[in-house]
């Protein structure tokens, strides 16, 4: 070891120190630490000297298949669509385990004495589940229908992604005086978006939103971080203020500039992953960021876009564009 601040004549050197700068430490083993954390929790000197490797979140097959060999290996006999259930409401194998066990225990509490032919069943579970007080994963569902003014975006929540509903709706106002509103919660970084789609809006449509009252809605007060609902913010506007109903099994990531461009954004992966477990069969991503597309991808389709008019056809039911 060398360093500019050790003096090997320092008294106040503890002696371990000083025999690690003199002999040296064993360089013949590999050190992993393991982590549900965020890289951004980690001290960056030390971040800086680790190698990172980023594993994907289980998914509900994952954990259908945990739950599944722990009932194997415990001795447990569980009714059909247990290990369904439990995937709706946990994203480790270990909270999957817990579920499953505490479970068991009612079916013993219910059996006193009897110890063969217990069965685990969809009440027991949801017993369980209503005990640890659970929440479903997927509190946000695709389905194959069409909505005017109401669409999927997708965001990041510490190191999982998950699925954004926005709404929107317009009123034409008579005297050219309308108003854009947009829920407070969803920040700054949301209303930014909205400005910009408003300047997009005027510039596909040649139509200025002074003529509406806007009101948009990030459903559940969720907040949005980062611009990466713009283009999905800029589609419902227009299909409120248009009327044009958007698939409900599509969802959109991007940023948009006030060119109609689809900017990059982050965390493709996650998002990607969060989209497929909600249901969503389509998703539109910036076109910068298709390097950022896992090589097998299977349950859903990715579509790049570079500009804002290239959404239309997968996002709009019916007519692609409707001046």
């Amino acid at each position: 070891f060398e360093s500019s601040y050790y003096d090997p004549h320092d008294e106040r050197v503890p002696e371990y120190i000083k025999k690690i700068f003199a002999e040296g430490v064993p360089a013949d083993f590999i050190l992993i630490g393991a982590t549900t954390r965020s890289p951004r929790e980690i001290n960056p000197a030390l971040r800086s000297r680790c190698m990172e490797v980023f594993f994907e979140p289980l998914t509900p097959e994952n954990i259908q298949g945990i739950v599944s060999n722990s009932a194997v290996k415990l001795g447990i006999n569980i009714e059909t669509g247990v290990p369904e259930l439990i995937s709706e409401y946990c994203l480790d194998g270990r909270n999957a385990n817990k579920i499953l066990v505490d479970a068991y225990s009612l079916v013993l509490n219910e059996n006193r004495g009897e110890l063969t032919k217990l069965l685990v069943r969809k009440r027991h579970v949801q017993e369980a589940l209503q005990s640890s007080r659970a929440s479903y994963c997927n509190p946000i569902r695709a389905r194959e229908a069409a909505e005017v003014g109401r669409i999927f975006g997708v965001g990041v929540s510490g190191y999982l992604g998950q699925l954004i509903e926005i709404e929107a709706i317009a009123f034409p106002t008579p005297d050219g005086q309308g108003s854009i509103r947009f829920n407070e919660t969803a920040g700054s970084m949301a209303r930014d978006s909205v400005a910009n789609a408003a300047s997009v809006f005027r510039k596909e449509y040649q139509e200025n939103l002074a003529q509406y009252d806007v009101h948009i809605n990030v459903v559940g007060g969720g907040k949005v971080d980062g611009p990466s609902a713009g283009a999905a913010i800029y589609l419902a506007i227009s299909s409120a203020v248009k009327q044009i109903p958007i698939h409900q099994d599509v969802a959109i990531t991007g940023e948009i500039s006030i060119q109609g461009k689809v900017r990059p954004v982050g965390s493709i992966q996650q998002k990607i992953l969060a989209a497929r477990r909600a249901g969503i069969k389509k998703l539109l991503i910036p076109a910068d960021n298709i390097a950022d597309v896992p090589a097998r991808l299977e349950g859903i389709e990715i579509i790049p876009i570079a500009a804002i008019h290239e959404a239309y056809p997968h996002i709009y039911m019916g007519k692609a564009r409707l001046n």
